[in-house]
């Protein structure tokens, strides 16, 4: 094959034959109707008319108020890009929380946000002619136009443009930062604060209270007229006021369940008292065995020390109570935050070390991976690779199993141990630990080791060792090998940029056709969960049903629909992907992670699955007496069957990297290289298949060649023109197919004019075998024809039907004696094509 010809096919058969913004919504039973949809009776009862109490000063032209938040975890963590929109209300009358807001209803307000002080101001003028949805909702039997309902609510921007759409849609109804306030235990019902109301006509009614049921849009709701355009109404009054003013003012309410549970002007007994109160109801995991603490020994067991730390005025004694009772959970989302007490406390402990570090392996030993330079183990022989024994006299797999890691407490058992592993090593200076070790090269030998305040030994063991805390949330690279590689940091730090950064990475990954793609996770702490594997399919990923407990039912209910990650509107497609997931991977790192777990050609590697710790936070978070804080999950993530989703779980490696000496040793990234390495080795390598494919006749190849691509075409591997021209020489072809394919085989030969092309043709002789077996060129189709002005003989045949595995196809062109085509000299020699082609099992 001469240069020529590398694309020589296209060209022969074109001859032969002359292609946002997001409103935070969340949501049974439709009980009002949208004038989109065909309208039917609201309900057969005769509801009662009361007159609702009117301001009428002029029409509202513009809405002006603010809010003040205690829990900023979205303001200040997630979004930099703040807004308010005017809502359509409809999700809420239909009660559908997969209803998708409509980007014409949505009108955007100024909002100016003092983050310090946590409160905002905005403005919103009001459209002269809004384009939200008619509702009907005067429970009477006649179909009239009906209203469009609003709330004003906090709008942040997601992704894309400043309005909720596409990737960025918003659904259901406003529950957070909204003018409206709703009961979340009741399916975000609403229960009061204010709507905008524009009515097309004087000749439309509106709810003036909740009626019995103390539902809003329900049939028993009283009902009066409205005035023609916008109102607002007061939901707070009874009945409720319709409210006619050029300027409105607006309050966007907090719920108080996502509120902080602020103790912090409590006594400590007060604060304690009722933090154990609230969880020994709400904690996600009452009802899992093993997970809660025993709330009555650990109350009887701490309030004790809660008292004498009040009698004494000593915060170090209440920090040491609140301590212990973190300690009585088993749930790595549990936390404390001691203040400047706990900082201290920390590196007290934390402070002094024997000058070495440890893994523990797969079979139970423990290996020396880190010697401080004249440190302690240093100055004792100890080197890096050293196997420890005993730990003061004790095995070493039973000196970490006694170790109380300060880092508790944790959802998995290998967690646990990891830290356990660390915390063993510390000691305050001074303190004296008996080592039995054995160097690579030498003998079992005990040592007296004395601490010293030291603390690179701790820090070499961190599951976040070298993570970059100024790192853009998202980096991303292609590796020499062709494969692209995306490092996630974090779900938490501007969301919109992380969107925007990760597909930026698919885009350039896709313009320089890498060979499969590396999502690095391990160190991604979490935050929120944006779906970013919907970039990759068309379908949806189930997640969690997430579930908070109801003081009305006295049992834990779902809290809206059953999560999912949606399909994004752009999507990428790569041949083979990993995922490389550890145990620092938490939170809503899972869920993200999870989801990328999900995708058909996806495989998950690590030496560890994710942390396991994983539920909802942002309900639980307690701030207490001197400056303290602690947080407990109260909601969590169920499945079909019941089962918790990802705690004490994680998201499983489906290719496990070995905790070996050799592995821990390395100074490789054993996880990276490994997923490299998968990636390269496509799937079905090694695998026989059970057959060849089918090849085509003559007549089914002419039919089908202009549908299908050549084998160089999908291959990994390019070759220049000098390449071409090379004699003596293997060309080989690597083709990784997830499925079986239409795929055309093929051999051709350019010379300037048709006589050189026969001369040449008649002194190149082609031999092919498919999987071993020889195959005659008789049995491909051909082809001649002039193309930009060169004569060429194209040889093809059509191959389908491929069983999984790995095959072999060779086209050899012997040349036997020197020729040229009319500008290159060719010596006597070979040319052999080798095409590896990998059908996915």
């Amino acid at each position: 094959m001469n240069s020529r010809n590398k694309h020589l096919l296209a060209a022969l058969v074109a001859i032969a034959l002359v292609t946002g913004a997001c409103v935070t919504f969340s949501t049974s039973n439709p009980t009002a109707i949208p004038t989109s949809i065909p309208a039917q009776p609201l309900a057969t009862a005769t509801s009662t008319s009361v007159n609702a109490v009117v301001i009428d000063e002029n029409q509202p032209v513009r809405i002006n108020g603010d809010f003040k938040y205690s829990n900023d975890f979205v303001t200040e963590t997630y979004y930099v890009e703040h807004a308010v929109a005017l809502a359509d209300m409809t999700g809420f009358v239909l009660r559908d929380k997969e209803w998708e807001a409509p980007v014409e209803s949505q009108t955007l307000g100024f909002m100016d946000l003092d983050a310090e002080n946590n409160h905002a101001t905005f403005r919103l003028e009001l459209p002269a002619m809004p384009s939200g949805t008619l509702n009907d909702v005067d429970n009477d039997d006649s179909q009239n136009d009906g209203v469009q309902i609003f709330a004003v609510a906090y709008s942040p921007n997601l992704t894309g443009g400043p309005f909720s759409e596409g990737d960025d849609a918003s659904f259901g109804w406003p529950a957070y930062l909204a003018s409206v306030k709703t009961d979340t235990e009741n399916q975000d019902e609403v229960t009061g604060g204010a709507l905008i109301v524009w009515a097309p006509d004087d000749q439309q009614q509106f709810p003036t209270g909740f009626g019995d049921d103390q539902l809003l849009f329900t049939a028993d709701d009283p009902v009066a007229p409205i005035p023609t355009g916008y109102s607002m109404i007061d939901l707070d009054k009874d009945p409720f006021q319709v409210v006619r003013k050029s300027e409105l003012f607006m309050e966007l309410y907090e719920p108080a369940d996502i509120a902080l549970k602020d103790y912090s002007t409590l006594s400590y007994t007060e604060a304690f008292e009722k933090m154990v109160e609230l969880l020994e109801k709400e904690y996600a995991f009452n009802d899992i065995e093993g997970k809660a603490p025993d709330w009555d020994a650990v109350y009887e067991e701490l309030s004790p020390l809660v008292e004498q730390a009040e009698n004494d005025s000593d915060p170090a004694v209440y920090f040491e109570a609140l301590k212990q009772f973190t300690y009585a959970f088993k749930d790595g989302h549990v936390g404390l935050d001691g203040g400047e007490i706990g900082n201290q406390d920390f590196m007290r402990v934390i402070s002094g070390g024997y000058g070495f570090a440890i893994r523990e392996l797969e079979d139970g030993s423990a290996v020396v991976i880190f010697v401080l330079e004249d440190g302690p183990a240093d100055q004792a022989g100890m080197e890096v690779g050293a196997e420890v024994t005993q730990f003061n006299g004790e095995a070493i797999e039973d000196a970490i199993g006694e170790i109380e890691a300060y880092a508790a407490p944790f959802s998995t058992e290998f967690a646990m141990r990891y830290q356990q592993a660390r915390y063993l090593l510390r000691a305050q200076p001074g303190t004296q630990a008996s080592v039995t070790f054995s160097n690579p090269t030498g003998s079992a030998k005990t040592v007296t080791l004395k601490a010293v305040a030291e603390t690179d030994s701790f820090s070499f063991t961190s599951v976040y060792k070298d993570f970059d805390s100024n790192a853009l949330p998202v980096e991303f690279s292609i590796l020499e090998s062709g494969v692209g590689y995306i490092k996630i940091n974090s779900n938490y730090d501007d969301l919109n940029l992380i969107v925007r950064l990760f597909e930026r990475a698919l885009k350039t990954f896709e313009a320089n056709s890498v060979l499969g793609v590396i999502i690095d996770m391990r160190m991604n702490s979490g935050g929120s969960p944006l779906g970013l594997a919907g970039f990759f399919t068309d379908e949806e990923i189930p997640l969690g049903q997430l579930e908070y407990y109801s003081d009305k039912t006295s049992q834990f209910e779902p809290d809206g629909p059953r999560d999912k990650f949606l399909p994004n509107q752009n999507q990428y497609s790569f041949s083979q992907m990993a995922l490389l997931v550890g145990q620092a991977c938490a939170s809503a790192c899972e869920i993200e992670a999870y989801g990328f777990s999900q995708l058909e050609n996806m495989i998950v590697v690590g030496e560890y699955p994710s942390a396991g710790v994983e539920a909802e936070v942002g309900r639980g978070q307690f701030l207490l007496p001197e400056g303290m804080s602690f947080q407990a999950p109260t909601g969590r993530f169920t499945l079909p069957d019941r089962s918790i989703f990802l705690e004490g779980v994680g998201v499983q490696p489906t290719v496990k990297v070995p905790i070996t000496a050799e592995n821990v040793l390395s100074d490789e990234d054993v996880i990276l290289k490994t997923a490299e390495k998968a990636i390269l080795e496509p799937p079905g390598t090694g695998i026989t298949p059970s057959g060849p494919p089918e090849m085509a006749s003559i007549a089914e190849a002419q039919a089908g060649v202009s549908s299908a691509y050549t084998l160089e075409e999908l291959a990994r591997e390019q070759y220049s023109d000098a390449e071409f021209s090379q004699m003596d020489r293997v060309f080989t072809y690597t083709v990784a197919l997830p499925q079986s394919q239409d795929v055309i085989w093929s051999w051709g030969w350019c010379a300037t004019t048709q006589d050189i092309l026969d001369d040449n043709i008649e002194h190149i002789e082609i031999s092919l075998s498919l999987n071993g077996e020889d195959v005659s060129l008789d049995d491909f189709a051909s082809f001649e024809g002039e193309n930009n002005g060169q004569f060429c003989r194209f040889y093809y045949t059509l191959l389908s039907d491929w069983p999984a595995g790995q095959h072999s196809l060779q086209t050899i062109a012997t040349f036997t004696e020197p020729i040229n085509d009319g500008s290159l000299d060719y010596p006597a020699g070979t040319q052999t094509f080798q095409f590896d082609v990998y059908i996915k099992p």
